[in-house]
């Protein structure tokens, strides 16, 4: 497999943890942003005893220029990003008569104009060297929607929007834009949720379990194969038949 550069935002994430592993797997060069340099540099720190050595920059997301600038100090560091995964997402749940406009706009923010903010700057590199792949990493909850996250179903849904309509834009440049919607995973924010919320979130799964960081992963790890070339516009879900449509 060609060794390519991968950039994966909230990497260091329970989600983004098990992707940026899985990528560097792979033979990948990976980056991931922080905002946080103690708590990122710690998260370094246990994925180098791991053997898997990913490059942190600073970063956020949700602002259209410090998310352009961290795009262009990757590549000057790695060289061109061909590989990139819009995962960084944040919760701000309530319901909506009692929810603030902060409380929309922080999630709308870093959950979908995020998904402008760095893309936008990796894109036109992509259709000049002809090869890309860009995957947004969406939630059950986008498609399904969830009592107290008219915010994060939103966002989550708007991803779907925008990866359709990236990838008929690009499909003719070697590139293509795939969304992954996971259902519930074993990370620490589900775990922490109180155990009898779990186990009826559990008992409305099929397969009678969360979910795997790692099978999120291994979604991400397929969808850039060269393999897969000619996926594109599609949504994954994956959530152990939490959810089905056809």
């Amino acid at each position: 497999m060609t060794s390519r550069v991968a950039l994966v935002t909230g990497g260091t994430g329970g989600i983004g943890t098990a992707i940026c592993q899985r990528l560097a797997d792979q033979g990948h060069r990976v980056a991931t942003n922080y905002r946080d340099y103690a708590k990122a540099l710690a998260w370094r720190e246990m994925m180098l005893a791991r053997g898997c050595d990913v490059a942190i920059f600073p970063g956020d997301v949700a602002d259209p220029d410090t998310a352009e600038a961290m795009v262009h100090a990757v590549e000057a560091a790695l060289g061109p990003i061909e590989i990139l995964v819009n995962n960084a997402g944040i919760t701000r749940d309530t319901t909506f008569h009692r929810m603030r406009a902060d409380q929309w706009h922080d999630v709308i923010n870093t959950n979908l104009n995020s998904v402008f903010n760095v893309t936008r700057p990796v894109i036109e590199g992509m259709r000049r060297r002809g090869w890309g792949r860009v995957i947004q990493i969406s939630s059950i909850n986008g498609l399904k929607g969830q009592y107290g996250q008219a915010n994060y179903a939103a966002a989550k849904a708007g991803m779907h929007g925008f990866t359709i309509s990236l990838a008929r834009e690009n499909a003719g440049f070697g590139i293509t834009v795939n969304t992954i919607s996971p259902g519930y995973v074993a990370t620490d924010m589900v775990m922490a949720v109180p155990d009898e919320v779990r186990a009826k979130i559990i008992a409305d799964i099929p397969t009678g379990r969360l979910g795997k960081p790692e099978e999120i992963a291994y979604a991400v790890a397929f969808l850039v194969n060269e393999e897969a070339s000619w996926i594109t516009g599609s949504n994954l879900d994956i959530n152990g038949g939490h959810h089905m449509g056809w």
